[in-house]
């Protein structure tokens, strides 16, 4: 009898959430999703195929630029599916397997890109800082092992969170409050006890995120030292201008991960709806705004972008 409760309060599935309280309009919130996922994959991919056919950009900041954007790609595709199932046919169920395995590729996809985001700084780093050793230190096959260094710390520190999640039985409410799956949350849905995965969690963000945020600070710090003790104003300001789109990614994709890690770690009784929007904000505003950013700020790809159109 025991067994037949223990099936019975356990639920097959998890329902994923569009926007409470919005469902009889979630066909026309669809349309700025959907524009966003649009605008974010053919941002991506356009700045891929620039700095492929281009030799001229085959330096090592733009081959950061192409990690970032596969990664910004790679967050969009994970997330898209679902949202739009949602917005679109209200298909709000997702298997416990599906779940862990969309968690785990954002999660995933999330501190690849703190890793390039802290290689892309420590570019800035080396060509201000110790221009004459740039192009020594930073070859082809450095960068080539910087990105799969990167990939691999991702991957060894989220590989405990399905095998974790899968020990668990869920038999609590199984409604999530995002339209994708976040470790965060889903551990929360256990009833068993989750401090492992607490303590994990907390450990992988700080090992990482914050690791990676303290090191890029710091790049910064050195950064503004040595530029300050440049006596030209006018090469100061074309120094600075050159960590401008870095500054701002980085302050795109930290701002809304922060608030986030603070909102579910620290916030017992916060909105549902700033739940919601930090968690959209956090996953599609930086693959959407970080082709933009680099189009806007950087001559080289907004004049080789003005040519593809203009032929």
């Amino acid at each position: 009898m025991s067994a037949v409760n223990g099936t019975k309060f356990e639920p097959a599935v998890f329902l994923l959430t569009g926007i409470p309280g919005q469902e009889d309009v979630h066909l026309w919130i669809s349309i700025p999703f959907f524009l966003m996922y649009v605008i974010s994959i053919l941002g991506n991919s356009l700045i891929l195929f620039i700095i492929k056919t281009d030799p001229n950009l085959h330096e090592p900041m733009y081959i950061f630029l192409s990690m970032l954007a596969v990664t910004d790609l790679g967050l969009s595709i994970s997330t898209m599916p679902t949202t739009l199932g949602i917005f679109w046919f209200n298909s709000r169920k997702i298997s416990h397997d599906a779940c862990f395995a969309q968690l785990s590729f954002i999660h995933l996809l999330t501190f690849t890109e703190s890793s390039v985001l802290l290689s892309m700084a420590f570019d800035r780093f080396l060509a201000i800082c110790n221009p004459l050793r740039y192009a020594s230190i930073l070859t082809q096959p450095r960068i080539a092992k910087m990105g799969l260094v990167s990939l691999l710390r991702a991957v060894a520190l989220i590989f405990p969170f399905p095998i974790l999640l899968k020990q668990y039985r869920y038999c609590k409410d199984n409604i999530l409050s995002h339209s994708y799956c976040l470790h965060q949350e889903v551990m929360k849905m256990a009833c068993s006890d989750i401090t492992v995965n607490i303590i994990y969690g907390f450990f992988v963000t700080l090992s990482s995120l914050g690791l990676d945020l303290l090191l890029i600070l710091l790049s910064y710090v050195m950064i503004l030292k040595t530029v300050l003790s440049i006596a030209s104003h006018v090469e100061r300001l074309k120094a600075l201008n050159t960590c401008v789109s870095h500054v701002c990614i980085v302050l795109l994709f930290y701002t809304p991960e922060i608030g986030l890690s603070v909102i579910y770690r620290f916030v017992k009784n916060s909105s549902p709806l700033v739940e919601i929007v930090m968690g959209n904000v956090y996953l599609l505003v930086p693959p959407l705004m970080n082709p933009i950013v680099y189009s806007v700020k950087t001559k080289p790809i907004r004049a080789r972008i003005l040519r593809v159109f203009i032929k």
